[in-house]
C-alpha cells in the first residue's frame, strides 16, 4: 500500500485529499499544525509538525512515496505574502532532505494565464485574495528551479466550493 504525506491536512483542499486518498486505500500521514484535529484510523495517522522547522519535517516526510502540500498560511493573516511563501520554501526543503522524490503543491487559480496575463496581475482580482495568490504565483516561480524533485504545481479552479472540490484522476 502506498503512503502519502498531507501538509495542511486539515484546511479546505487537504481534508479533500485526505478523504480521497484514504477512500482510495492510501495511507496518509497528515501533516498539521494541530494533530488533535485530525480523525485518524487504519488509514490515517497524523503528526503536529511546523513546517518552517525543516528539519523536523523532513523527519515527518521520511518514509513516503509522495507528499501533497495544501498548506495556506491562513487568508486572514497580516503577513499572508511571506509567511506563505516561506512555508512553501522551506516544505521544499524538507521533501528534499526527506529523500521522497515525488512532491505536489497546491497553489493557487492567481497563476493562471487569462488572454496572455496572469490572474493574480488583473484589474479586477479581489483585493482579499491578492496577497495569497501573489505568493502562490511567485512560489511557482521558485520552484520552476528545482531539478531534484519529480514535482507538480496544481493550480486549481478561479472558484472553490464546498462540494466541488474533486481530485479525481489524479495517480501518485
Amino acid at each position: 500500500m502506498k503512503k502519502v504525506a498531507v501538509i495542511g491536512a486539515t484546511g479546505f483542499v487537504g481534508t479533500q485529499l485526505v478523504n480521497e486518498l484514504s477512500n482510495r486505500g492510501y495511507k496518509v500521514e497528515a501533516i498539521v499544525r494541530d494533530a488533535s484535529k485530525v480523525q485518524e484510523n487504519e488509514k490515517v495517522t497524523a503528526k503536529s509538525v511546523d513546517v518552517n522547522n525543516v528539519e523536523e519535517l523532513a523527519e515527518a516526510l521520511q518514509g513516503n512515496d509522495a507528499v501533497i502540500s495544501a498548506f495556506n498560511a491562513g487568508w486572514t493573516n497580516p503577513n499572508l505574502y511571506n509567511d506563505f511563501l516561506n512555508g512553501s520554501i522551506n516544505i521544499e526543503k524538507a521533501v528534499e532532505k526527506s529523500g521522497v522524490k515525488r512532491f505536489i503543491t497546491v497553489g493557487g487559480a492567481g497563476s493562471l494565464f487569462i488572454e496572455g496575463n496572469q490572474l493574480v496581475d488583473g484589474p479586477d482580482f479581489p483585493a482579499d485574495y491578492k496577497a495569497g495568490a501573489t505568493a502562490a504565483r511567485d512560489y511557482l516561480n521558485k520552484i520552476k528551479e528545482n531539478n531534484t524533485l519529480d514535482w507538480t504545481f496544481f493550480s486549481p479552479a478561479i472558484e472553490m466550493h464546498q462540494g466541488n472540490c474533486r481530485c479525481k484522476g489524479w495517480k501518485i
